[in-house]
């Protein structure tokens, strides 16, 4: 059986910066421990395989090296990416996944796409988790959660971009990952992104932390647009709009690969 696959840089206007993601279009769904397969092969931070379901409309399921994953940002910009280059009178396409339900995705004219999310906002939290501190090489100054990670927020950038953590310690925190976060200098706020226990240490760039992120942001900043940077050792920006109890995440893409891959069609039967 043969699969067309492609790789895109997400959140990036230069190759071999930003968030790679392997893009996979079939018919139908294959087999769950198929999709984790070739997604463990892939070993890039996740793997996006989607099922047309009509015109313009795809179901969609993100798989890290390690394990599915319930909602991906950077994947799902680089799925609009190729949807929109294989099919250029597509201007909107949705895609559909459980955990975050339809996504209504723009190509804008500017060569950005426009991703509309649920938001998804941290709450403050008291007690907050012994693996946590001994994680992070500084303290954070707060700590809140969402439904898919820990929130530790500082006060400068530069606590933000020399803070050292251990893999250890934060997998414990598992399913939870861990996004340390910051006033910008050039950008309203910056992050960088632990996930251990779901994908890796360090995650370039990742844009469903950023419908936490984009709320607790505005709030602090009074401000419903806001531009910002995942301070990893690829970089990616991000724009952000807050618009009641959704955020618009917009990014820019650039194609690095297209092929095809060949796997055994029992594969998909076990």
């Amino acid at each position: 059986m043969k699969l067309n696959i492609d790789v895109v840089d997400a959140f990036t206007s230069t190759q071999f910066g930003g968030n790679s993601a392997a893009v996979i279009i079939t018919n139908t769904c294959l087999n769950e421990s198929l999709m984790e397969a070739i997604a463990a092969e892939n070993n890039l931070s996740e793997t996006a395989f989607l099922v047309p379901v009509e015109t313009g409309v795809y179901d969609i399921r993100w798989f890290s090296p390690l394990t599915e994953i319930a909602f991906c940002g950077h994947a799902t910009l680089a799925s609009a990416f190729v949807l929109f280059s294989q099919n250029p009178t597509f201007q909107q396409v949705t895609l559909s996944a459980p955990a975050v339900g339809s996504m209504l995705i723009n190509k804008l004219d500017n060569g950005y796409i426009e991703m509309d999310f649920p938001s998804f906002t941290p709450e403050a939290i008291q007690d907050i988790p012994e693996a946590l501190i001994a994680g992070l090489s500084i303290k954070p100054q707060q700590v809140l959660k969402n439904q898919q990670a820990y929130f530790a927020v500082y006060n400068t950038e530069h606590e933000v971009r020399i803070l050292e953590q251990s893999t250890e310690q934060l997998k414990q925190l598992a399913p939870f990952d861990v996004v340390v976060t910051a006033p910008g200098k050039k950008y309203d706020f910056v992050s960088r992104y632990f996930w251990p226990a779901n994908g890796g240490d360090e995650d370039p760039v990742t844009g469903s932390i950023h419908t936490g992120l984009a709320p607790y942001w505005s709030q602090r900043l009074n401000k419903t647009e806001l531009k910002a940077y995942q301070a990893s050792k690829r970089g990616g920006e991000l724009l952000c709009e807050i618009e009641g109890e959704r955020v618009k995440l917009r990014g820019q893409a650039v194609h690095y690969l297209s092929g095809s891959i060949t796997v055994d069609e029992k594969q998909n039967l076990s």
